[in-house]
């Protein structure tokens, strides 16, 4: 079972069903943000539907995004060979 999974994320031949795996994924956790009950919501952006996914989602990219660039740019980052 384990080696169908890795060839499945593996392997290119199955980039399009991933893809489309992945939307799927994205648009049932907004789907069911909509059914989550939303009357003890302290902030204005907590009671709108679909946020959770889209603050997810951002933070997401806003770290990998920030951790690219330290260590790309500041130089945190080591060649391969660095220690041979």
């Amino acid at each position: 079972m384990i080696k169908r999974v890795i060839h499945f994320f593996g392997d290119e031949d199955y980039a399009r069903r991933r893809r489309r795996l992945f939307y799927l994924v994205l648009v049932l956790i907004v789907a069911a943000d909509f059914l989550v009950f939303r009357e003890h919501a302290e902030y204005l952006w907590d009671r709108l539907p679909g946020w959770s996914a889209v603050y997810g989602l951002g933070s997401c990219m806003l770290l990998i995004f920030v951790s690219k660039f330290l260590g790309h740019r500041v130089g945190l980052m080591r060649r391969e060979d660095y220690y041979d």
